[in-house]
């Protein structure tokens, strides 16, 4: 029974973790990276469609992404979705190929990426915490109803703690990993 506890609580908090990774992959640090347009939406005969479904997004050289359509006539709809997706990039149209320059990041920029960052570090963390709560809550009511011994009960929400601490730790080589991307130049 604290077993199933357990293990419920490590496969979402690695869950939490995993959410974190990719929502700091759609952060851009500099350097061209598909994943920062997945987000990307394009109106497509009047249904919102991810724009990764819609064309080949590749990467030209540090600064420079290429996205190329499957349909040469959703080019300017591209464009437009990539400007309004507010991601401070700029699309140029050449033909049919959309590229999109990166402009280098400014300190100011690079430091409210920090903060974003952060800030997403810190739900994860937030989480993590939750689900020890809720994992601690199941323990004490295995307890209340007599399923195990109080010993038992210390011992898991000890486990428990170190569990937390373990994706906290996780959570914090994250950040100071993307916080060195950022602010490499």
């Amino acid at each position: 029974m604290i077993n199933d506890v357990q293990k419920n609580a490590k496969e979402r908090m690695t869950k939490s973790l995993h959410s974190l990774e990719e929502e700091l992959s759609k952060l851009r640090a500099g350097r061209a990276n598909p994943s920062i347009l997945e987000g990307v939406v394009v109106s497509y005969y009047g249904t919102d469609t991810p724009l990764t479904q819609m064309a080949q997004i590749v990467v030209e050289g540090a600064l420079m992404l290429a996205v190329k359509p499957f349909e040469k006539r959703l080019v300017p709809e591209i464009e437009k979705a990539i400007r309004a997706a507010d991601l401070g990039l700029n699309p140029a149209t050449s033909g049919d190929v959309i590229r999109v320059p990166f402009p280098p990041l400014s300190e100011e920029r690079r430091k409210e990426l920090i903060k974003k960052v952060k800030a997403e570090v810190e739900n994860a963390k937030v989480a993590v915490r939750n689900i020890r709560r809720d994992a601690n809550q199941e323990i004490k009511d295995l307890l209340k109803e007599k399923a195990i011994s109080e010993d038992e009960q210390r011992k898991a929400e000890e486990a428990m703690q170190k569990l937390t601490d373990q994706y906290i730790h996780q959570a914090d080589a994250i950040l100071a990993r993307k916080e060195k991307d950022l602010m490499e130049i």
